[in-house]
């Protein structure tokens, strides 16, 4: 056993020995080794080699080549450059009294993108800072409507104690941020809200809009924007250009120093035309009826005041309306959203009477001796036209037919010009035309023709549809603005001043003011002595016609028409009882007048919904409001609506003829065959 040990031990020994012997042959050629050596090191040098100029071309290439490149990236990193929002302009009447304002307040928002259940968080921030179930609602709202907004509102307008609060428990709430703002505010609250208007957030569709102006980069950061009113149709006035500023920020955000500031500057200041102490008498005076009322400086075409009635308040929308007040807003079958003073549109009744007789006698129609005969209806082949009156009045001249408003001196008057001549001596009026007022939204309205009827309907003008429009009524429809405007160029004789809102628009910096309309339009040519006929016959109106009760004992001289307008059709034989109507199928009321009648300063146009009679509704409130702006007369409760006496003075005896009193005011309505539509329209 242990020879076989060594045997094998040796074997291994001598075969060790003849594998070294070849390799130690090797390295006693050192020659070769020396060669071999020397190429591994120059094989590495030149790698090495290869490896720096690599190095160094990239180093060329990122300091000089891309220097400036790099050095804005880094610049980028390094500082912020953050919008600054530029003060929104204000909005002050006449008299300078401030309708829109700004002020500096404090919100919570939270950031929609890093919070997955947000009720849990609004919970635990409800237990630092009072939220309430409307803040709930206006958040909801306003994160299904701004998808992808990095921060919206959960509280606004926050007290100093509840500043104090939140900034105690921020470190709980990383989502929340606590953000200094200006905030917009009408602290007249809803005086004047359809005039002003409001701002609201920033939607997707506004951002589109945006993008496509010229000025999209004055908007940067901008979250609030004018959206109804003033406040829309002045934006890029009262808006401003944002300003920046470059803040040094850490790698985490957080601003170390202001290296750089490009100050805002604040947006132009609106002075309005409106005297807003007399849009305040004229709201009060309408109470809670519906309707609109608008004021003009015939001199000027100044609004002095635009009522639409009733109304809202505009704070609502600042923020971000909630569910709860819109849904009541725009449910409500007042419709307090809508603007009716620029978009309601409404037959006018008789207050387009004196302006129907101007056209007879500018035309040569009709001169004010002309006389016709009112048998109390009007025949147009088989149909009668009945007027409003229970009774003729007999002999009628332009005068009589304007105090007493005759229906059957129009209807004669309408179907002797024809409706296309009515049309083309209207629209210089202004009726069915766009005014061209500074505020978006304005209707155009109806004012009928032949071509008209055959582009609308594309049926033909039947003669029995012109005998209503010389009412002011069939397919006539108007908006309260235009027969305000037509009012005053009336008593401007005839002088177009281009009715506006903003009188003045103030350079908040320099305080420089340029005006909006310096000049007027154009001028209808008018007789003198046409002009004072149809003047003096509106003058008689509050003195012996249909306004003469509102009108008793005051001492200006005042110059109006009174009208109705028929909102349904009333059968042939069918008496009009407004007892036994819905009230809001009732008729609506008007009245338009301008004073002092010899040299107006005002003029005005009002409508109240369904109110009846245009002496006993509309008339009232007209009184109130030509008695503050011209005596300084301050009503103590909204105008009274409660005479029932609707009647016209009774009409005197012609030479040689008995005329009966005028009764009550009725209404027939012609067969509808007769296309005309509803007639009465005093």
């Amino acid at each position: 056993m242990f020879e076989r040990w060594r045997r094998r031990r040796r074997r291994s020994q001598v075969g060790s020995l003849s594998l070294l012997g070849p390799r130690s042959k090797v390295l006693r050629n050192t020659e070769r080794e020396l060669f071999f050596f020397r190429s591994r090191v120059l094989v590495a040098g030149l790698v090495a080699l290869g490896c720096f100029a690599l190095l160094l071309t990239r180093f060329v290439w990122l300091q000089v080549f891309k220097h400036d490149d790099l050095h804005a990236r880094a610049e980028q990193n390094r500082i912020a450059v953050v919008p600054v929002t530029a003060n929104r302009g204000l909005i002050k009447d006449r008299n300078g009294i401030v309708i829109a304002r700004n002020y500096a307040g404090y919100t919570l928002e939270i950031d929609p993108r890093q919070v997955k259940n947000v009720n849990p968080l609004i919970d635990e921030l409800a237990q630092v800072v009072e939220v309430q179930p409307r803040d709930r609602r206006r958040f909801a709202k306003l994160r299904e409507e701004l998808k992808g907004a990095d921060s919206i509102p959960i509280r606004t307008r926050l007290s100093d104690e509840e500043v104090a609060k939140f900034a105690a428990h921020r470190w709980r709430f990383p989502q929340v941020q606590l953000r200094a703002r200006l905030f917009r505010d009408y602290p007249l609250g809803e005086v004047g809200a359809h005039l002003v208007g409001y701002i609201g957030r920033v939607s997707q569709a506004d951002k589109e809009k945006i993008a496509r102006q010229a000025d999209a980069a004055d908007y940067v950061g901008t979250e609030y924007i004018g959206k109804l009113g003033l406040e829309g149709s002045y934006e890029r006035e009262l808006h401003g250009t944002t300003g920046f500023e470059e803040v040094e920020i850490t790698a985490g955000g957080r601003a170390v120093r202001t290296l750089n500031r490009t100050p805002p500057v604040p947006g132009n200041n609106l002075i309005l035309s409106v005297d807003i102490k007399l849009q305040e008498i004229v709201e009060k005076a309408f109470g809670d009826r519906r309707g609109a009322l608008i004021a003009i400086e015939p001199a000027t075409g100044d609004i002095l005041a635009f009522v639409s009635k009733p109304t809202f308040d505009p704070n609502l929308f600042v923020d971000g309306i909630d569910p709860k007040n819109w849904d009541e807003l725009n449910n409500d079958p007042d419709k307090p959203l809508l603007n009716r003073a620029l978009r309601g549109t409404y037959p006018i009744g008789s207050t387009y009477k004196p302006f129907l007789g101007l056209a007879g006698l500018e035309l040569g129609k009709r001169t004010p001796e002309t006389v016709i005969i009112d048998p109390g209806f009007f025949m147009y082949g088989n149909h009668k036209f009945r007027d409003s009156a229970k009774v003729p009045l007999g002999p009628v001249n332009l005068h009589r037919s304007i105090v007493q408003s005759s229906d059957v001196y129009y209807y004669k008057l309408a179907d002797d010009l024809g409706v296309d001549a009515i049309h083309d001596y209207m629209k210089p009026w202004g009726f069915g035309q766009l005014t061209g007022v500074d505020m978006e939204g304005e209707q155009q309205g109806i004012l009928p023709s032949t071509e008209w009827k055959m582009r609308r309907f594309n049926q033909r003008w039947y003669g029995g549809e012109t005998i209503s429009v010389g009412i002011g009524q069939g397919y006539n429809a108007f908006t309260l603005l235009q027969l305000a405007h037509a009012t005053a160029t009336l008593a401007n004789e005839g002088s177009v001043m281009k009715p506006h809102l903003v009188k003045q628009i103030e350079n908040s910096q320099t305080g420089e003011k340029r005006f909006t309309v310096p000049k007027e339009s154009y001028r209808i040519p008018l007789k003198p002595e046409n002009l004072k006929a149809v003047i003096d016959a509106m003058v008689d109106v509050n003195i012996s016609g249909t306004g003469r009760h509102a009108f008793a004992g005051v001492p200006y001289k005042v110059a109006g028409k009174t009208g109705t307008a028929q909102v349904i059709t009333i059968k042939q034989n069918e008496k009009y009882d407004e007892s036994r109507i819905d009230e809001r199928y009732r008729d609506h009321s008007l009245f338009m007048a301008f004073a002092p009648a010899d040299k107006p300063t005002i003029a005005l146009a009002l409508l109240v919904e369904n109110g009846g009679f245009g002496a006993r509704a509309a008339a009232p409130i007209a009184r109130q409001v030509l008695d503050y702006y011209l005596l300084g007369k301050v009503p103590r409760a909204p105008a009274d609506l409660s005479n029932r006496d609707e009647a016209p003075a009774a009409a005197p005896r012609a030479p040689g003829k008995a005329v009966p009193p005028v009764a009550q005011s009725a209404r027939w309505a012609q067969t509808p065959a007769a296309g005309a539509g509803a007639v009465e329209v005093r």
